[in-house]
């Protein structure tokens, strides 16, 4: 039996050159008269460098021609041996220093080896694994799989554990080329494949010192970690134009991070990690070039990393130190509304910001554009928070404006509503031009530099903090949409790559076979992973949001806890972590945004306003009712796992017994904040255009209008945050496009000025909509589907009515899960319910008189009621019976003459809406 004992850092260093990565040509890519780096370190046998402890001759190395097809991601295709292209495959997992987890059988009298090659010249034959410099013969463990690698490698419960003798110098054994092989009792290899390092990474080199750049007063220290690496060097730049490195420094490597101490002249420099590391996805060892993983700022073409230190007094705008002691006060989580924005949205067809400005952070510095007045008067109504869309660096849009490509919109106003030509226009340059959603994300913790006004340099930091504190002033905090969940780039030669080529195979997850995860959108990260975890904690801390709150799908290879407990909404109860209720939004809009485009709910007319859509027939439109009505109900009070309701049926249930289509609960929150309730996000199509689509052809724009109203109402008076997609106040419309991530200015366009809705601006992009074109043409084509500026100014007014009435008393924002139980009823329940039609009430205690305490010094007692048919409707509950209700302040003296005729009898208990209608009342102290 061949033992490693250790590994000479003369070989793995012997070959390696400290020359400074090739140049690269105005786009960021290599020149192509350079040698393709796409070759082996050291691809000769080495026999003189071989470990002198190993006891038995090894075999004699060979370096078999393959021709390697490299993309963006694995698989590759390989011109060679089916027993060859096993390596190809990592499926068996080297979880903890003693324990290497396979799959594979080993037969009687048969034998299992570990094989390492420091310069990736592995291969398999018939009868041997080649090319190896060292060969550790494993045992199979009958004790299994540790519990405790079980817990973190879930997936992998069932595969057989084969001991690594503890001999084995494991920590530089992972800097190679590794395979593991069975042999059958007639000595012929049965199973061969590469390993997947992850669980001993962790379990060997888990660090929580420091990583990235740091500064003092007379150095500039480097640290990173990479575990794998056989060599690292950094090659520093004195501008962002220099061809050259003016210096190119090799870190030195203390179990697992890499470092070096340079000249504090680094600061304002720029610098990338050259790393020699041996590439699963290649099978080569590669020298790979890399931003810094912890990177604050980066070159115009973001293939440099910037020296930029946060700290310094040069990047902070006046008065910065004492933002934090200025910012808006917020007393409670369950105070929160948040307003969901994309900056560019925000600014980049409003021409009251400079054109230098449109589109970008300086544009929310401004006092008086449109844009900036219209969030006073949200900030002012009660939102608190702007949540904005990813301004982290993304890729697909270039940093450097002056590379985007453009449209004529005048050219496209003249079009027809529902011409195809816009779509056409739009999509030609939808690559090159200057709009992306951002959820392509390449470094997390730099400000995206397409929205500065220059993005070389620290520009970009010093305005995205003029930014905060500009919308902070106006009494808004900020969220970050941070996106955790993939990498737009991997492998060792994409240029969006930075993680995989640090440490290949480690953050992004991969399956049993050892190919990358795309569940998520595309490569997916593996936050199971200690250092994984460790960098999203940091930027989390380097970004230092008020408060944060993702989207949580549970599908794909992490359906399950199929690789650990995940932040599924079912694991989130009492974490005080918020997730977004997709229950609610899908009860009121009807179906999901992945159904029918017809299917209606609550809000869009199901039973009570048919659109021509077969729901399956009366009965079964009177059952889907009646349970969106329970979903709601649920979701208003706050989604509460525990909360008591009466259900459609008349029965007492809590949240968690209310089930879904799919039979999951629709409840999983034990404190209010951990409920987000929208009805629309940046996702999908706006809620103007769900309800255009959903509702009944014929009824009018003014009706459509009452009902986003309505939706929006729903949100702003339920229990929990609410969330409000920017917007939909104004009726915006997408011209019906259901992803508008890559759709260009024209179709994400916002006016402030209020003279537009975006409608029919032509039949949406292509890709994403094309199925549905024969729906959406007519409706676009129709001229009484476009709202008018009045339309657009009451939606306005109503939403401003709405935010007020929420902020006007505590019992809309209740603190605690006994809070909400004690004090919000449902009252229109059971199977004799009015259909279309959802009473709340919120009850407070009076001073001391024994109960409940009282927190409304105004309203001991308040009634909403949600009419979403098409007519007037009258709801009398002895319970709210002889009482002194009156129609809410606000609406009383509101622009809107529908509400207003809203009416209380106080001798029946009599309640009076209108249709399309949210009538709030209170009684008086």
């Amino acid at each position: 039996m061949m033992m490693l004992t250790s590994l000479s850092s003369s070989l793995l260093s012997s070959s390696l050159s400290l020359t400074g990565p090739p140049p690269s040509n105005s786009n960021g890519y290599l020149s192509s008269s350079l040698p393709s780096p796409r070759r082996r370190l050291n691809p000769k046998p080495n026999h003189h460098h071989r470990n002198r402890h190993l006891s038995l001759p090894l075999l004699p190395r060979t370096s078999p021609t393959r021709s390697i097809h490299c993309s963006s991601s694995m698989p590759l295709e390989v011109s060679t041996s089916s027993a060859e292209d096993s390596l190809l495959y990592s499926s068996a997992f080297w979880v903890t220093q003693s324990i290497i987890a396979w799959n594979a059988d080993v037969v009687r009298d048969g034998s299992c080896y570990l094989y390492a090659s420091v310069t990736a010249a592995l291969s398999v034959t018939e009868s041997e694994v080649e090319g190896h410099d060292f060969k550790i013969k494993l045992e199979e463990d009958s004790g299994g799989i540790p519990q405790n690698v079980i817990a973190k490698f879930p997936h992998i419960r069932d595969y057989k554990a084969f001991r690594v003798p503890s001999t084995v110098d494991a920590k530089s054994l992972v800097k190679c080329q590794l395979a593991v092989a069975t042999f059958g009792s007639d000595g012929k290899c049965s199973y061969a494949t590469g390993l997947q390092l992850p669980g001993v990474l962790d379990e060997l080199f888990a660090y929580d010192g420091p990583l990235g750049a740091h500064y003092s007063e007379d150095a500039v220290t480097l640290y990173l970690w990479a575990p794998t690496a056989q060599a690292v060097c950094a090659c520093v730049y004195k501008n962002v134009n220099s061809r050259d490195p003016m210096e190119v420094v090799q870190l030195k490597e203390v179990n697992g991070v890499w470092s070096v101490e340079g000249s504090k002249d680094w600061e304002g420099c720029y610098y990338v990690y050259e790393v020699s590391v041996y590439h699963p996805s290649t099978l080569h060892v590669e020298k790979c070039y890399a931003n810094d993983p912890y990177a604050r700022g980066l070159s115009p073409d973001s293939q440099r990393t910037l020296f930029v230190n946060l700290d310094s007094d040069s990047l902070k705008p006046e008065g910065w130190e004492k933002l934090a002691d200025e910012k808006p006060i917020i007393l409670s989580f369950s105070d929160i509304s948040i307003y969901e924005l994309h900056v560019r949205d925000f600014s980049a067809n409003d021409h009251t910001v400079h054109p230098d400005f449109r589109g970008g952070y300086l544009a929310f510095t401004l006092e008086d554009s449109a844009g900036v007045l219209h969030l006073k008067k949200l900030s002012n109504a009660g939102i608190t928070h702007v949540h904005l869309l990813p301004s982290f660096q993304f890729a697909g849009v270039d940093d450097v404006k002056e590379n985007w490509k453009c449209v004529d919109s005048k050219v496209l106003e003249k079009l027809p509503p529902d011409s195809i030509e816009q779509q056409a226009q739009i999509t030609l340059i939808q690559d090159d031009d200057g709009y992306n959603w951002g959820y392509n994300p390449v470094l997390w913790g730099v400000p995206k530099g397409s929205y500065a006004s220059n993005p070389s340099g620290s520009c970009r930091t010093v305005e995205f903090r003029k930014m905060v504190q500009a919308l902070n002033h106006i009494g808004l905090r900020v969220v970050l949409d941070v996106v955790y969940n993939h990498l737009h780039g991997n492998g060792p030669f994409d240029e969006n790559s930075v993680l995989d080529k640090i440490v290949p195979g480690y953050y992004l997850r991969r399956n049993t076979d050892g190919f990358i995860e795309h569940s998520t959108c595309v490569n997916n990260t593996a936050s199971e992973h200690y250092m994984v975890e460790r960098l999203i904690i940091d930027d989390l801390l380097n970004w230092v949001v008020s408060t944060y709150m993702g989207k949580v799908g549970t599908f794909g290879e992490v359906a399950n806890n199929g690789r650990g407990i995940n932040a599924s909404q079912c694991n989130l109860g009492g974490t005080g972590i918020g997730s977004f209720n997709d229950r609610i939004r899908d009860a009121m809009l009807g179906g999901s945004p992945f159904g029918h485009p017809l299917q209606q709910g609550f809000v869009t007319g199901l039973m009570l306003q048919p659109n021509g859509h077969d729901h399956g027939g009366k009965d079964a439109e009177e059952l889907m009712l009646s349970a969106a009505k329970d979903h709601i109900q649920v979701g208003m009070a706050a989604n509460l796992r525990d909360y008591v309701l009466t259900n459609s049926d008349g029965k007492e249930v809590k949240g968690m017994e209310v089930l879904t289509y799919g039979g999951a609960p629709v409840a999983y929150a034990l404190h209010p904040a951990e409920t987000i309730n929208y009805v629309s996000a940046h996702d999908n199509e706006t809620l103007f255009d769900v309800v255009s689509m959903k509702t009944q052809m014929e009824i009018s724009v003014d009706e459509r209008c009452r009902l986003n109203h309505l939706a929006t109402s729903v949100i702003a008076f339920s229990q929990g945050i609410p969330f409000f997609h920017a917007g939909d106040e104004m009726l915006r419309s997408k011209s019906l496009d259901r992803d508008s991530y890559n759709s260009g200015d024209w179709f994400n366009r916002l006016d402030f000025t209020y003279n537009s809705n975006n409608w029919g601006v032509g039949l949406p992009p292509k890709q994403k909509n094309e199925k549905h074109w024969p729906l959406i043409r007519p409706r676009l084509a129709d001229p009484s589907f476009k709202p008018q500026k009045n339309h657009i100014l009451a939606a306005i007014n109503n939403f401003l009515d709405v935010l007020q009435i929420r902020y006007s008393s505590p019992l809309f924002r209740l603190m605690t899960a006994n809070a909400i139980q004690e004090r919000v009823r449902f009252h229109n329940t059971g199977p004799s319910w009015v259909p279309g039609v959802i009473v709340m009430s919120f009850e407070d205690g009076h001073r001391g008189v024994p109960g409940l305490t009282q927190l409304d010094p105004n309203y001991s007692f308040i009634v909403v009621i949600f009419n979403a048919s098409p007519s007037e409707v009258s709801f009398a509950s002895p319970v709210l019976r002889a009482r002194t209700f009156q129609l809410h302040p606000i609406q009383a003296m509101s622009s809107d003459e529908v509400v207003k005729s809203s009416s209380y009898e106080t001798s029946t208990g009599c309640f009076t809406v209108p249709p399309r209608t949210t009538s709030v009342f209170v009684e008086y102290r």
